[in-house]
């Protein structure tokens, strides 16, 4: 009789996360799967894990779920980066791009609401995609030895209205950090100095909008072994990188998100 009862309420705590019971074990090692290599490229380059883990967590998860997850656990990968690599950070940088974002996120949430997202998604995508494209190709490109103060707020604005348009304000600060030539090193650890807190007042907001569910809760925790270890050797690799060889990779990752937000803005 105990045995019954027992499993009845693992039944009634299962359907309380929101979880199918005969799904349970296989989407988790999903989450967990996705959630590795979602922060392994975090931490390796610094940025597009966006690109990765809320297109592929929804496969198996509602957006509701899928996209809070990924706000905290990226609130949790920026967190632990810092505290690793804190003397890499570029704090003015850092500070001044964080600023300029909060401007750019009310637009960005307006043109989310007013605007055609295809459109938008489709002039984003191919400013980024051309940019990356000739910075790969061209022998010399365009650097700053020094901070570039309208570029600088131009960036931060910029990655305010995708993120909050898209939820993706990384391709504006990967650009800025490739016009100022930073190291792999300080590239990676200063834009987790611009995520910490910008993902933190996501995390807010959809905590207050209601949007935090037991789920939310099953996934982060079942997904911790996989960030800590994501974050390990990302920063192993992320060491071994050097000059033109890491910007062509964050080049050619900014030329894969302009190409697939082009393809989602002609998706009809």
């Amino acid at each position: 009789m105990h045995r019954e009862l027992d499993v009845v309420h693992a039944r009634d705590a299962r359907r309380n996360l929101g979880v199918p019971l005969a799904a349970l074990d296989t989407t988790t090692l999903f989450v967990i799967g996705v959630v590795f290599l979602a922060t392994l490229i975090r931490s390796t380059v610094g940025f597009g894990e966006a690109l990765i883990a809320v297109p592929l967590l929804a496969f198996r998860l509602p957006v509701a779920v899928a996209a809070p997850l990924a706000v905290l656990l990226s609130v949790l990968i920026a967190g632990l980066i810092v505290a690793q690599d804190w003397r890499h950070i570029e704090v003015r940088s850092a500070a001044g791009l964080i600023i300029a974002a909060l401007f750019g996120i009310p637009l960005g949430i307006l043109l989310l609401t007013r605007l055609n997202d295809h459109v938008v998604r489709t002039i984003l995508g191919l400013v980024i995609a051309a940019f990356s494209a000739y910075s790969l190709a061209a022998r010399s490109r365009l650097h700053f030895h020094a901070d570039h103060r309208a570029l600088l707020l131009g960036a931060g604005f910029l990655s305010g209205i995708l993120g909050g348009a898209y939820g993706m304000n990384g391709p504006p600060l990967a650009i800025y950090g490739t016009l100022r030539r930073w190291t792999p090193q300080r590239f990676r650890a200063t834009l987790q100095g611009y995520f910490l807190p910008a993902s933190l007042v996501g995390l807010i907001g959809y905590a207050v909008a209601g949007l935090w569910v037991p789920s939310i809760t099953h996934y982060f925790l079942f997904s911790l072994p996989g960030v800590v270890a994501g974050v390990i050797l990302g920063r192993t690799l992320n060491h071994r990188l050097r000059g033109d060889g890491f910007f062509k990779i964050v080049y050619a990752g900014l030329l894969v998100i302009g190409s697939v937000l082009v393809a989602q803005g002609m998706a009809r």
